[in-house]
């Protein structure tokens, strides 16, 4: 990286902590009324509307973050990520996540070489499979055509994946070309996520997308076994090559499982598992659901952002903008949470794929060259989509805990529904509230106000709502694709510039490993326990004695079982 030191000794971040105290003595009401503020906060690129003037923020702010950006030599660090560098210095990796959905022409280099060619490469053999899967012309091992997809992986290789696929099944275009199929995922070794998984599903007209780039990811290979049993006890092992393909680097252990390397799609060591959604990890399962060239859309819309973030200037880059403010609240203002609040039922598993997206990345306490932070980086994310999140955890955004919200929505409905006579449609009831609640987290009530309607004066301090709670709006034109694609994008990106600018590394994630180590422990005391009959020990008391009462239920390693079917 450009430099080693602390970005917290930066004059830059200095200025900006004693710029806090200017930011605490106003109040969002006063901010919101000046309108030519307001309309310097309000940016457009490519149908993507963002609108932060309910931020706590000046346009002295924004010029100070600004600064504090060109001092964590941002700009520079984007440029490296883009070509190539190995910017993820602990795994000594380059960041390419931009190359998988960038055009084919386009020239993206890692260790010397242009990768973008072996990108359309899977892309194409992608294509290819997913067609003849589709059409028939691929069939199971009994003849018949296979319209049932179980895509098997967990983490990155699960949560990306699923969030395109909920916001695509109400998709009209995307519905159409679904019509008579399935796609389901299976992540959790939680056997009950296997039994839901194949619930009311034939062996004979399922195919298994196993994803692993190693081939060794306990949970997952542990639940593809499970699969082929449940393959070939109806089928015979010769079917495996039939119903099981795979998205993996290691071809040996594709080959000794049963999938014929021919089947296998690749995918790199310069894209991280939660940034993975648009290789094969994504592509295949969505592919084979929704078709190629809707797929293809998403990617679009993805590379529409990534153009934007690389060539915009600071002040007009939704990303950036984006990021410097969760920067903002986080380290400076002391807010370690935020809500994402998309006010579009199709986007309910964007929240969570998010949370690992941000919380993997950034859930780091040493810079990147191994000093320990003096400051809060990283963020708690979490949400629902409204108005469901407006009966749940709404009172402790208003009245409890600040919380700045990420609120999402969409001019126009996947699903429009207007029934004669209401005062307006489902969607403008929808965006009644998507416009509502920001301006009520910013505004609050009074209680002079509450007064003036009559309050009785016991209920109103249990009715004052202070305000001055920061949002930001994100309108996207309507949810194809493509715009999936680019709102994907921008929360990549915008993690990314987190990272950059506390100078951390935004791309390993050593805090998963610790809890795995462990695991294989207790696996290998399990079974001591379970088939030798051996005591429970090497392990704390607590451990042990959890352990021990678990051991009590007798479970039998003489046979195989397979899920019995559920409701």
């Amino acid at each position: 990286m450009a430099s080693s030191a602390l970005i917290s000794e930066t004059e830059q971040w200095k200025n900006l902590k004693q710029h806090v105290g200017e930011i605490q003595k106003t109040h969002l009401r006063d901010l919101m009324n000046d309108v030519d503020r307001c309309k310097s906060m309000m940016v457009e690129y490519d149908g993507v509307f963002l609108d932060y003037s309910r931020q706590r923020v000046s346009q002295d702010t924004m010029g100070k973050l600004f600064k504090l950006a060109e001092a964590a030599h941002l700009k520079e660090k984007i440029e490296k990520m883009y070509s190539g560098q190995k910017i993820n210095s602990t795994e000594n990796r380059s960041v390419l996540h931009v190359a998988l959905r960038a055009a084919r022409g386009k020239e993206i280099y890692s260790d010397g070489k242009n990768v973008v060619p072996e990108v359309w490469e899977v892309l194409d053999k992608i294509k290819d499979f997913s067609e003849k899967v589709r059409s028939g012309a691929w069939i199971g091992a009994t003849g018949k055509p296979l319209k049932d997809v179980v895509s098997v992986g967990i983490g990155g290789s699960f949560l990306g994946p699923l969030f395109v696929h909920s916001a695509l099944q109400t998709d009209p275009e995307a519905a159409e070309y679904a019509k008579g199929r399935q796609l389901r995922f299976l992540a959790n070794v939680d056997p009950v996520d296997v039994a839901r998984s194949i619930k009311d599903l034939d062996p004979e007209t399922t195919l298994v997308v196993v994803v692993s780039k190693t081939f060794t990811t306990a949970e997952t290979m542990l639940n593809a076994r499970t699969l082929r049993e449940w393959i070939s006890s109806s089928l015979g092992a010769e079917a495996v090559a039939k119903h099981m393909v795979a998205v993996s680097t290691n071809l040996p252990l594709v080959k000794d499982f049963g999938i014929d390397p021919a089947n296998a799609f690749a995918f790199w060591d310069w894209v991280g598992g939660r940034y993975s959604v648009c290789s094969a990890v994504g592509v295949l399962p969505l592919s084979l659901q929704y078709g190629f060239s809707v797929v293809e859309k998403f990617l679009e819309g993805a590379r529409s952002i990534d153009n934007h973030f690389f060539s915009a200037p600071f002040e007009s880059n939704i990303p950036v903008l984006v990021g410097l403010l969760s920067v903002w609240n986080v380290t400076f203002l002391g807010y370690p949470a935020r809500a994402i609040l998309p006010y579009a039922q199709a986007l309910e598993k964007f929240a969570p794929h998010i949370q690992q997206l941000s919380m993997e990345s950034n859930g780091k306490g040493v810079s990147i060259d191994g000093t320990p932070l003096p400051f809060e980086a990283g963020e708690i994310d979490f949400g629902e989509p409204g108005t469901n999140g407006q009966h749940s955890f709404y009172q402790l955004i208003h009245q409890g805990r600040v919380i700045p919200c990420d609120f999402i929505g969409i001019i126009r409905s996947q699903q429009p529904i207007y029934l004669k006579g209401e005062v307006v449609s489902n969607h403008d009831e929808l965006m009644s509230n998507f416009f509502a609640q920001p301006d009520a987290l910013a505004y609050g009530k009074t209680p002079a106000e509450l007064l003036q309607d009559k309050v009785p004066d016991h209920l109103v301090p249990h009715k004052t709502f202070t305000g001055n709670r920061p949002s930001l709006s994100i309108l996207l034109p309507s949810l194809s694709a493509y715009n999936i694609g680019q709102l994907l994008a921008i929360y990549e990106h915008r993690i990314a510039v987190q990272g950059f600018v506390w100078g951390i590394n935004s791309f390993d994630q050593w805090g998963v490993e610790l809890g795995k180590s462990l695991a294989t422990q207790v696996r290998k005391q399990l079974h001591a326990s379970r088939v030798d009959k051996k005591p429970v020990q090497g392990f704390n008391f607590s451990t042990a004695t959890l352990m021990s009462r678990f051991l009590e239920v007798n479970t039998s390693y003489d046979k195989t079982v397979l899920p019995k079917n559920v409701i």
